[in-house]
């Protein structure tokens, strides 16, 4: 997303997005689907419209609180549905419902979702996605590359002449340490 490096910076949504979070490796939970979420939310939309909306998105879904919204039964998706602050979408609200029921079960399975995701890389990014169709709901190909790429999994989020990408590379998130190896995704 090399153009992002160009568009984002000094944009009031944009900006704060690619400077701060684009591309950080990140392990918190709620963080996680949060993040996953809204890539679920932007399908077929733009990026800047999640933008806008995330702070509503995060308000409707309790901060994503994966406990919290894995409870979330009929009211709460009519709830949902009927908050135009949001993107109200059934099927993109049931999916990201399905898929806090899926991530509490990883701790169970995995120690939780980052763990998951650690015990399955490095991989390209086809396998990526075929792992997330078969363990999560609303998984198209750029929902998953954007995920993993946003939080560390996968390279290109910053071209290498961005300043962020000396910051991220400080960081050692997941892809570098698997290019290091010889296993780049």
């Amino acid at each position: 997303m090399s153009w992002y490096c160009d568009a984002a910076p000094g944009h009031p949504l944009h900006g704060p997005y690619h400077d701060k979070e684009y591309g950080f490796p990140l392990t918190d939970e709620a963080a996680l689907f949060e993040r996953l979420s809204l890539e679920v939310f932007q399908a077929g939309l733009s990026w800047l419209l999640i933008l806008k909306k995330r702070p509503a998105l995060v308000a409707a879904f309790d901060g994503f609180a994966v406990d919290r919204v894995a409870t979330y039964g009929e009211g709460e998706v009519a709830r949902l549905l009927n908050d135009a602050a949001i993107i109200r979408n059934r099927r993109k609200i049931a999916a990201t419902i399905e898929n806090a029921r899926i991530i509490a079960g990883l701790r169970d399975t995995h120690g939780g979702f980052a763990a998951w995701l650690a015990a399955h890389h490095p991989r390209g990014k086809q396998d990526w996605v075929g792992l997330f169709r078969q363990t999560f709901r609303f998984m198209g190909g750029e929902v998953v590359n954007e995920f993993l790429m946003s939080i560390g999994y996968l390279p290109d989020a910053h071209r290498e002449d961005c300043p962020v990408f000396a910051r991220i590379a400080r960081l050692d998130p997941p892809w570098m340490r698997s290019a290091a190896r010889g296993n780049e995704g």
